[in-house]
């Protein structure tokens, strides 16, 4: 057996040294073969069981103790340790921890060994802390205690949540991660949520910083449908504030200089943190002079000194200004200007009424639009200046008391009415722009400073124009000519038909009454229609007279005969009948038949009394028959015009039951 083992221990370290590619020498290999045997035999011989050894004799002296001494010492030994059983929850004491591991005495007969993973939350576990653990196994296969402080966590974690919310306890919780609107906070083994506004009372640009961090921590809600426990860490500091923001606010007084730090910056000023208390710096009170944004100032965490302006004990609002503790401009502006100097400055605001120019740092002045130019015609400041434009601009007013100046750009420039008698005589022409329209005419420019007025019947000779928008458009040029000039009011009368000659003196021998032209119907309407005529005038046409020879109205774009039944020079009007052509015509057929039947009968009684001159009682005869046939002649004519009558009787009659017809089934359908 021996042998055996000696042959074993040899083939080891020979295995060994192939393993390192040592070469072993044959003198190597027997001295250690010597050595093996020699420890094996010891260790046997140490390893063999002394039959004559005595059990009972645990004394030093080599004797026994009494049967009920043993009794004794056995029952104060088996108190020594605990009775556990597995699946509980019991309390332990830390005996020793390292990077890895933390040992855990619970009172058994050997100690639990529980990974450092499951301590994360308590950063400041120590030997001696009381811990609360899980017994999953009394012993395993290697005779080990099996332990978990995790498991027992979430045992007893929702009695302790819901004690703490009870209670209004402080408790400990690990952020583990960061998620949606806050973080995720690890609270005696359960995930509770904490927002993010209830990390700090200040604002958080960061929250990955507070990953991986222990902190306390208050429950604040517990919803037990969902499993759902929400903490905040800002509860704790809240409380403490609040208690500061008293002392702070009754120590306040108008005037007070303190420092703070800039906590937020929105678009209308700048949060303050006075050390417990908030203060807004309104953007108008950081600079004497424009600010776009508060952030052109401060940045955020800035330390700065403040000045109280004003607060409110009752809503904690505190003013504050920066501004306030820098001499203001308007104290240091030279005491030699004066009105009428010329300044240079900048554009720093602008609005539809005027520019803000700044001609120092927190000094400004208003250049009114009416003082930008000399023209009457009043316009947006944007068309003559923009933000951050460099002006030359002449003092109009300065009130030193009240802050407050008025510039004008014009006044640098020479004043274009002062010569306007000389420059645009009466009956001169021009060039104008047009500027804007009214209902009654149009408004031009002639030069920056010179506007005119077009009256809309001094646009055209011919044309009826109802908006100036149909001559002409803005921006466009018009050619013009001086009218009438008004210098004490700054006005020009202008015309733009008076650069031709007045068509209507040669109108006057063309369309003369009862004259018939060709025209063109441009438009129709209630009262009458428009007819384009030869030369480019119009003439008008009132309903009655614009119904064709079939009983129908003329329509628009149709060209038909039309003919003057009036012509007015001075009123600069013409008016037009197109049925009065077939009427006429239709009065001349019966007048000339008319005529030529008066005639016929005057013939007739004419013979008839140079017959009778002649005749004797034997002609009697004769002149009876003369009679019978102008008695036939007037039956007839009138005969033919109670046909005439009649059919137009029956003419009615049938376009009454006509209308009749359609308007019985309209009743019906009404029933």
């Amino acid at each position: 057996m021996i042998e055996n083992e000696e042959n074993k221990a040899v083939d080891q370290i020979e295995n060994v040294d192939q393993q390192g590619q040592v070469v072993v020498e044959e003198t190597a290999k027997a001295k250690t073969k010597a050595k093996v045997a020699k420890v094996t035999k010891s260790v046997i011989e140490y390893a063999t069981p002394t039959e004559d050894f005595d059990w009972e004799n645990t004394r030093k002296d080599g004797g026994a103790y009494p049967k009920a001494t043993q009794d004794e010492f056995e029952k104060l030994y088996d108190k020594t340790l605990s009775t556990i059983t597995e699946n509980e929850v019991i309390d332990g004491t830390v005996v020793s921890l390292n990077k890895r591991e933390v040992v855990i005495n619970i009172g058994y007969k050997s100690e639990g060994v529980v990974s450092l993973n499951e301590f994360r939350y308590n950063p400041n576990l120590k030997v001696g802390d009381k811990v609360e653990v899980y017994v999953e196994s009394q012993e395993d296969k290697d005779g080990q205690l099996v332990l978990s402080h995790k498991k027992a966590r979430a045992l007893r974690s929702w009695d302790r949540v819901n004690e703490a919310l009870e209670k209004d306890e402080i408790i400990q919780g690990y952020i583990k991660c960061r998620t949606k609107g806050g973080m995720i906070v690890d609270v005696f083994g359960i995930e509770a949520f904490l927002p993010g506004s209830q990390i700090d009372v200040k604002p958080i640009r960061d929250y990955d910083i507070y990953v991986d961090k222990t902190m306390e921590f208050k429950v604040v809600k517990i919803n037990h449908e969902f499993k759902n426990v929400v903490v905040s860490h800002k509860a704790l500091i809240e409380a403490e504030l609040e208690q500061q923001k008293k002392e702070i606010i009754a120590k306040l007084e108008k005037g007070q200089v303190l420092e703070g730090t800039v906590k937020n910056i929105t678009s209308y000023g700048v949060f303050i943190d006075l050390g417990g208390v908030d203060g807004l710096i309104h953007i108008t009170d950081l600079s004497w002079g424009r600010v776009n944004h508060p952030e052109e100032i401060v940045q955020l965490d800035q330390k700065l000194n403040v000045v109280i302006l004003d607060f409110d004990d009752d809503k904690k609002r505190i003013a504050l200004g920066l501004k306030q503790l820098t001499p203001h401009p308007w104290d240091s502006l030279s005491k030699d200007l004066k009105v009428g100097d010329s300044v240079k400055g900048k554009v720093v605001v602008m609005a539809d009424y005027g520019a803000f120019v700044e001609i120092a740092q927190g000094v400004e002045g208003l250049i009114h639009v009416s003082e930008m130019s000399w023209s009457q015609h009043l316009r947006s400041a944007q068309e003559f200046l923009k933000v951050g434009d460099e002006v030359e601009a002449q003092i109009l007013t300065l009130d030193r008391d009240e802050r407050k100046m008025s510039l004008g750009i014009k006044q640098l420039k020479s004043d274009p009415w002062s010569n306007i008698d000389e420059k645009y005589a009466m009956g001169s022409r021009h060039s104008a722009t047009v500027r804007n329209f009214t209902n009654f005419g149009v408004f031009v420019e002639i030069e920056e400073g010179v506007d005119g007025l077009i009256h809309i019947s001094d646009l055209s000779w011919t044309k009826k124009i109802k908006h100036p928008a149909e001559f002409t458009a803005i921006g466009e040029k018009i050619d013009v000519v001086v009218l009438e000039i008004d210098k004490e009011n700054r006005r020009l009368s202008l015309g733009h038909k008076q650069l031709e000659e007045n068509p209507w003196d040669v109108f006057e021998t063309v369309f003369t009454v009862g004259s018939v032209h060709e025209g063109t119907i441009v438009e129709v309407f209630d009262k009458g229609a428009v007819v384009a005529l030869p030369y480019g005038v119009e003439g008008f046409v009132t309903p009655k007279h614009l119904v064709k020879e079939d009983g129908k109205a003329g329509k628009v774009d149709e060209k038909l005969e039309f003919k003057v039944i009036e012509f007015s020079k001075s009123a600069k009007k013409i008016i037009l009948s197109h049925s009065r052509i077939f009427e006429d015509e239709k009065k001349e057929t019966e007048e000339t038949e008319k005529k030529t039947k008066t005639t016929a009968t005057k013939k007739a009684v004419k013979k008839v009394k140079s017959n009778l001159e002649k005749t004797t009682l034997g002609d009697i005869s004769e002149l009876a028959s003369l009679k019978t046939e102008m008695e036939e002649e007037h039956k007839k004519e009138v005969a033919e015009k109670k046909a005439e009558m009649d059919a137009k009787e029956e003419k009615k009659a049938k376009a009454a039951k006509v209308a009749k017809t359609k308007k019985e089934p309209k009743e019906d359908s009404a029933e």
